[in-house]
């Protein structure tokens, strides 16, 4: 049964690559969220959503949640400098552009399995009604 109450959903459903693509995001300064949309029931789909301030007007507003909150133990997203630093530390490895591309598209790629593997099973909604725990699907 539908409602205007968020403490009615038990689980909600995410796509996998939706939530490594909007914590990339945040990580970058970006302003992502995943948004629930009322009226609210039992199993919920959570969409990736560009959050702007002020932008809902209406009773129940939708449920925001950060990216971060379905991958608490992220590690650190590898920056272009960083991995500059790791390869002219390394002195097995001569230093080129080429080099520099190819390794940092690499760590992004681990990063971003990573992410997908430590997706959390459930993750707290709050609101208006208090902390409300559900479970999470992480799909694809």
């Amino acid at each position: 049964m539908a409602s205007n109450d968020y403490r009615a959903i038990r689980s909600i459903a995410v796509n996998a690559e939706d939530v490594v693509t909007a914590l990339e995001a945040t990580r970058r300064g970006e302003s992502a969220v995943f948004r629930v949309t009322p009226p609210f029931s039992g199993r919920m789909r959570a969409r990736i959503h560009v959050e702007h301030a002020g932008e809902y007007d209406t009773t129940p507003e939708p449920v925001h949640i950060a990216p971060a909150r379905f991958v608490p133990d992220a590690p650190d997203y590898p920056t272009p400098d960083a991995t500059e630093g790791r390869l002219r530390a390394d002195s097995d490895v001569e230093y080129t552009v080429e080099h520099h591309h190819e390794h940092h598209t690499a760590a992004v790629a681990a990063w971003r399995e990573t992410v997908t593997d430590a997706i959390t099973d459930s993750v707290t909604l709050d609101g208006e009604f208090g902390p409300h725990r559900v479970a999470v699907s992480a799909l694809g």
